[in-house]
């Protein structure tokens, strides 16, 4: 009886344990069985379902056609190829993405004088010819991240709406940090000190800094084992996995969803997300250096950060806590004015990589075996 009462007493914890952890996990296998690539979730972390605006109205084959906006108002620098009646569909989608407040520093007013639409003495309608000419330019020559697997986010591209969600500075933003007033006596450095830009982890606080403007080699391995050569210092590893662990929180996804755990750093055993993620990391240092930080003094003070740099992007900044931004949906092919053109300006080189592995459907993982 005894025996029975201790092996109970064992027995009972651990089923209550077990119950209290059904049904409370979500898991998805995203490679082959066996290879540790499955992605496991909490139900309640989960992302609630974004909201996607509808079109104020249809854009019909005969709006695009007629008098093109350069030539019915007056300075057109950006879209003035469009049909005046695009450029005002596409305005009026804008305003609703990014100020759809009413009144006099919300819709239209947000960016133009309304008694002199052509002026440019608002600052607000700088950035967003700025931010126009970004926008182009990631879905006409940044289509390597988000559309180059048939697991991305099939060439969806992005709108004011991915980053703005209805408010004039994105909520998921960066800057610099200023440094501790304190000195050395009382100073973390950044470390031992959870923060939710790096997922809670006790690692730099501000990794994106030095690796997500700039040229900055990101990795944890050096080349070499002679010192004399390249050498990763702690310091910059502890960088290099303070920006993975919030790329694993911004996307909502586990380390597997890009590496494999058997060796993180082999190519060749990566999924192919890690070269969309490679990349993201060269969109986001584009956005960040050649649009952002190139509108210098076009920033007023209420748009720096504590260090007087401006407010940048980085992954949550789009994609918000889902793998794909707004789960995948194409809010772009109802904008076409927003695709852009094509050039050789912004286009990167291929990562550097030892093999890509093929491509393999998610339905057929489950059987699949990798080659000898």
């Amino acid at each position: 009886m005894i025996r029975k009462l201790v092996s109970m007493s064992l027995v009972l914890p651990a089923l209550l344990l077990a119950g209290c952890e059904v049904g409370t996990k979500v898991t998805d296998q995203v490679g082959y069985r066996g290879a540790g690539l499955n992605q496991i979730a909490l139900k309640r972390t989960l992302p609630a379902a974004d909201v996607i605006p509808e079109p104020l109205y249809e854009l019909t084959p005969e709006m695009r056609q007629g008098p093109t906006a350069k030539q019915t108002y007056q300075n057109v620098q950006v879209l003035g190829d469009l049909s005046a009646e695009e450029f005002n569909y596409t305005m009026a989608a804008i305003s609703g993405w990014v100020a759809p407040v009413e009144g006099e520093n919300g819709g239209c007013n947000y960016c133009h004088n309304p008694e002199n639409m052509a002026s440019d003495e608002k600052y607000t309608k700088i950035v967003a010819r700025k931010m126009l000419q970004m926008t182009r330019d990631i879905n006409a020559n940044w289509t390597p991240h988000f559309s180059l697997s048939q697991y991305a986010g099939k060439g969806a591209g992005v709108t004011c709406w991915t980053c703005h969600r209805g408010q004039p500075v994105p909520k998921y933003n960066w800057s610099a940090a200023l440094p501790d007033p304190k000195g050395i006596v009382g100073n973390k450095h950044g470390q031992n000190a959870p923060a939710k830009s790096v997922a809670y982890a006790s690692l730099p606080t501000d990794p994106f800094a030095a690796l997500l403007q700039g040229k900055n080699i990101i990795s944890v391995q050096a080349t070499s084992a002679y010192p004399s050569q390249y050498v990763e210092s702690i310091q910059k590893t502890e960088k290099t996995y303070g920006l993975m662990m919030h790329m694993s929180q911004g996307l909502g996804v586990n380390c597997t969803y890009c590496h494999n755990s058997q060796n993180f750093a082999s190519w060749s055993l990566s999924r192919p997300q890690r070269v969309n993620a490679w990349y993201g990391i060269r969109m986001v240092r584009d956005i960040n250096d050649n649009y952002i930080t190139a509108l210098g003094k076009v920033w007023p003070a209420n748009r720096l950060g504590p260090a007087g740099d401006p407010k940048k992007v980085f992954c949550t900044t789009c994609h918000q806590g889902k793998n794909k931004p707004l789960g995948g949906a194409n809010m772009l092919k109802d904008y076409p004015a927003l695709k852009g053109t094509p050039h050789d300006m912004s286009a990167p080189p291929a990562p550097p990589m030892d093999a890509l592995p093929a491509p393999v459907p998610v339905a057929a993982a489950d059987t699949a075996r990798p080659a000898a």
